[in-house]
């Protein structure tokens, strides 16, 4: 069995929880030791329970508790080697920790979990994204991604859990209060991806495998959590594709685990 919960997603931080029957890992840790911590006995794990954690980037949202989280516990953490750089590692005292390079497009073995990242378009160092692979079961997390290109989508394929970005509504995002510049990051190439573009993916490039699909990273002043979920049921029935696998991450709580 694998077990999955989005403890936390959006911009004030993300991270990830997989379980699988040998190892507990982690993707991002966005958000604070102490609150990870709260957040893995919420679901009914313990606080302590990591083995291995994956940084997709360097930006704060993603890795901001990866040095007191590598301070306290003897675990392993898996960035490129652009991440190692930009984080700036070698300042980081560790208690039995300790930081393996990865290669995008290269897969790694953890227990009985096969661990691979795919480089993304994102304006960070050197961004990837993961697929975890486990006893049959794929669960693939794309965030921060500007725009969808054919080699990401082909990393999606096969995916049983899909933790999907959703950032923003296009018109919301217009109108609101940023200012110009940033708009022009998140709507760019290299920024995130929009309710739109996740609904142009489905329709055009998804294969429809997702027993569980999460929209994830959403904006809480460019996006409404009704509005993602909207679109994304329309484009997945205009397939003849079931709506009931859409599920909403949360910032401030984790998913209800997912058991597969």
């Amino acid at each position: 069995m694998v077990t999955v919960s989005v403890l936390g997603s959006g911009s004030r931080g993300n991270a990830t929880f997989i379980k699988t029957e040998q190892v507990r890992l982690l993707i991002d840790t966005g958000i604070s030791r102490r609150e990870t911590a709260r957040r893995l006995e919420m679901i009914g794990e313990d606080p302590d329970g990591i083995d291995a954690v994956f940084i997709t980037h360097e930006h704060n949202d993603h890795a901001a508790g990866l040095r007191t989280l590598m301070k306290d516990l003897p675990v392993q953490a898996h960035l490129t080697y652009g991440a190692l750089r930009a984080l700036d590692t070698d300042q980081y005292e560790l208690s039995g920790a300790k930081f393996v390079p990865i290669v995008p497009g290269k897969a790694i073995t953890i227990g009985d979990a096969e661990v691979l990242p795919f480089r993304v378009p994102h304006d960070a160092a050197e961004p990837v994204a993961f697929s975890v692979t486990c006893g049959g079961i794929k669960i693939t997390q794309l965030t921060d991604i500007g725009y969808l290109p054919e080699f990401v989508a082909e990393q999606l394929r096969g995916s049983h859990i899909l933790i999907l970005e959703s950032n923003h509504d296009l018109e919301m995002l217009r109108v609101g209060p940023y200012p110009w510049s940033l708009k022009q990051r998140l709507m760019g190439r290299y920024g995130h991806l929009s309710n739109a573009a996740v609904a142009k993916f489905i329709r055009e490039q998804y294969d429809g495998t997702a027993e569980v699909l999460l929209l994830a990273h959403l904006s809480t002043k460019n996006n409404h959590p009704q509005l993602a979920q909207q679109e994304v049921a329309r484009a997945l029935s205009d397939r003849g594709f079931c709506t009931d696998c859409v599920q909403l991450t949360h910032q401030d709580q984790p998913t209800e685990p997912i058991r597969l």
